[in-house]
């Protein structure tokens, strides 16, 4: 599926920062390796100049995870974008490079757009409880080794502030160890081993709670399911609440006209299996549950679908739609044309009867109407008459 960016939308958003901090990364490494003159070269020393490269490098880098983190419609990302924007720019200025012109510039920009979508970025951060455990385990053992070796910097030759403590330790503790301090007794060396050991441990626990998510990620994709960073992405969509036999052709032309969509079935579909192959996009659960409704952000859909084979189905998936959201635009398809009043009184704002437009068009057709099979070719085609085309028939 076609996942388009808008102007206002989250993923638009997002993929302007990630220029940025691209565009931030590049600019920065060309004004350390080869500093250009600028138009503000003769007001910038060439110290700063060159320090305003490291440090918009690195703000490039954050930027990349901000925009990452931007997906998921976080505040904490929003307002960390807002913040190092203005500060890209900025570098941009003290770098005085020409190619750090279209780095300000771009800068300005994503910043309106940010301001402009802030209130699409409404999500609280959500960690799990190892990741919680992770993080704090990285901080404790940051501060056990940097407040340690201190403590014992009579046993470190080299370390004389808090900094040399600080570096001791995550050059210890992430295996890098580059033999510059080193401990000259034996209390230094079974303390170092202690800030390795716990270092490591440390670091390992953190990737892992880091990257399970985006493991189990690749395998909801590999399996034919929408996995988060997906559905974050969904904008002015179509959901689609089951699926069977009057849900295909549905389907086929929401592809057609290039509309994003989202089906919401439940696990016992028989047809599940099929969709997964196709690579339709799914989530599997029970579309009259709230959970998974939230989850497709039916806040943000331009409508609603129901049609299935099961009009009681359709009733109850059509009412939660309809608690959660009571301004949503929802079309029914009935399979009983005695069903459509009971599908409106349950929150379907347009009903509609397969069955009866049939039997009508064929009765039309029978009867000698030939307006009923131009209708029915134009259907199938995929496409009705515009009034130009009436008029010239």
């Amino acid at each position: 599926m076609d996942w388009r960016f808008r102007p206002t939308g989250v993923g638009a958003t997002a993929a302007l920062v990630s220029a940025v901090a691209v565009l931030s990364i590049a600019t920065g490494l060309v004004n350390i390796t080869t500093p250009t003159a600028g138009p503000l070269a003769a007001y910038v020393p060439g110290g700063v100049q060159q320090a305003a490269g490291f440090s918009g490098t690195l703000t490039g880098f954050v930027l990349l995870v901000t925009a990452a983190s931007m997906r998921r419609a976080l505040y904490v990302s929003w307002l960390s974008a807002v913040v190092l924007l203005p500060v890209t720019a900025a570098q941009g200025l003290v770098q005085s490079s020409a190619y750090s012109i279209p780095l300000v510039a771009l800068s300005v920009v994503a910043t309106v757009v940010c301001w402009w979508n802030r209130a699409r970025f409404d999500r609280d951060v959500s960690l799990s409880t190892s990741q919680i455990a992770a993080g704090l385990a990285l901080v404790g053992a940051q501060i056990y080794g940097t407040v340690g070796t201190w403590a014992l910097r009579e046993e470190f030759p080299r370390v004389e502030t808090l900094a040399d403590a600080f570096y001791f330790t995550v050059v210890t503790a992430s295996t890098v160890g580059y033999g510059d301090i080193t401990p000259d007794s034996t209390i230094g060396e079974l303390f170092a081993l202690s800030v390795l050991a716990v270092g490591v441990t440390s670091f390992t626990a953190a990737l892992g709670a880091l990257f399970a998510p985006l493991l189990e990620a690749r395998f909801a994709t590999a399996l034919g399911r929408m996995n988060d960073s997906e559905l974050e992405l969904l904008e002015d969509h179509v959901v689609v609440l089951g699926y069977g036999d009057l849900t295909e052709p549905i389907l086929t032309e929401l592809a057609d006209l290039d509309v994003d969509f989202v089906v919401v079935a439940k696990p016992d579909n028989e047809s599940i299996a099929e969709l997964k192959e196709r690579a339709v996009p799914l989530v599997v659960a029970d579309p009259s549950d709230e959970e998974p409704l939230h989850r497709v952000h039916l806040d943000r859909a331009r409508a609603v679908v129901a049609a299935t084979n099961n009009d009681a189905n359709d009733a109850l998936s059509i009412l939660t739609a309809r608690e959660l959201r009571p301004d949503a635009n929802i079309v029914a398809a009935a399979t009983d044309r005695e069903n459509v009043d009971k599908l409106k009184r349950a929150g379907a704002n347009t009903v509609i009867s397969p069955a009866q437009i049939g039997g009508h068009l064929l009765v039309e057709s029978a009867l000698g109407s030939t307006d009923s099979e131009r209708i029915a070719d134009r259907l199938v085609d995929g496409h009705l008459a515009s009034p130009s085309d009436d008029a010239a028939n």
